[in-house]
């Protein structure tokens, strides 16, 4: 296994790329976080299509050339030391065959992003970098913890936090090491099948989501059963499920863990004897706590619940 390389830790009066992948976004709905970056010492830059709207069958932040042009920016620029971006929605797709690496290799730096984002981790990945799943600087509707946005600066100044979690009555007991990947349940089996799927032999994988019919996501984990990847991972971490099946317009975070998706999910790896951790504080919920995807971690599942990066 190729070791992952985790970008340095930012130092007071880094310059922080703020960029817009996918959906388009407002400065008002930014503002709030923007001055969390300025009060911990760093200092946003915006890309040039940062802010942009086009209409194209969805709002995106721009053209297709006009998103990547942003994001190859923000890679690669030598004054940049990092990559936070606005939201996700749809859009990250477009670019993944035109992504450039090629200074960013010189100079990795941390990504931070989720939902659609998740491609972006994927790719990532696959060229041998850690990113951050976590929380875009766009909150969501029913708001998003501080914690939330805490730990992604913790990580950012080189210091890794450890997670313990409640009870689930759905939890699966036991330990497992191993490298962690995932994020968006919809956009990993969007990818399954292409160059950019994650690669999930020894993997803990992390999965959430947001809005899908209960079919839909038993379709998700079906296409995940039939291409063999519960027989290759280790463990499996669930997330935020929200606004699923009828829930459509669910304003607040009561049910960031919705029982009959978990038990679906339960059902279709009940045959199988890795660990599996219910109620994890990631995804579309008020509380979106950060993982590194790439980074090696022990998943601990019994009468406590803990991961910690080794």
């Amino acid at each position: 296994m190729k070791n992952i390389i985790f970008p340095k830790p930012l130092l007071k009066g880094a310059k922080i790329a703020i960029i817009s992948p996918a959906g388009a976004v407002q400065k008002t709905a930014v503002e709030p976080t923007l001055k969390l970056i300025e009060s911990n010492g760093y200092e946003a830059v915006f890309g040039k299509h940062t802010f942009e709207k086009y209409e194209h069958g969805y709002n995106y932040a721009g053209t297709e050339k006009e998103r990547i042009s942003d994001l190859n920016w923000a890679l690669n620029a030598p004054e940049i030391s990092a990559i936070w971006a606005t939201r996700g929605g749809y859009g990250c797709m477009h670019l993944l065959e035109k992504l450039d690496l090629k200074e960013f290799k010189k100079n990795p730096k941390w990504y931070i992003g989720y939902s659609d984002n998740t491609v972006i981790h994927s790719y990532l990945l696959k060229k041998g970098f850690a990113s951050i799943n976590g929380q875009t600087l766009k909150t969501s509707s029913f708001g998003v913890s501080d914690e939330s946005y805490s730990d992604i600066f913790k990580i950012l100044k080189g210091k890794l936090p450890t997670y313990k979690t409640t009870e689930n009555k759905f939890n699966k007991k036991g330990i497992a090491d191993g490298e962690i990947v995932g994020g968006n349940f919809a956009l990993i089996y969007a990818l399954l099948g292409t160059k950019f799927s994650f690669n999930f032999k020894d993997k803990i994988l992390f999965i959430e989501e947001i809005g899908e019919n209960f079919y839909a996501l038993d379709r998700m984990m079906m296409s995940l059963e039939l291409a063999g990847v519960f027989k290759k991972i280790k463990g499996l971490i669930i997330g935020g499920m929200i606004n699923m099946g009828d829930e459509k317009d669910n304003k607040n975070y009561e049910n960031s863990f919705d029982e009959m998706a978990y038990q679906i999910i339960s059902e279709r790896v009940s045959k199988y004897s890795f660990p599996t951790l219910f109620g994890f504080p990631n995804g579309h919920i008020f509380e979106n706590r950060p993982l590194i995807i790439g980074a090696n971690i022990r998943l601990k599942v019994g009468k406590s619940n803990e991961i910690k990066y080794l």
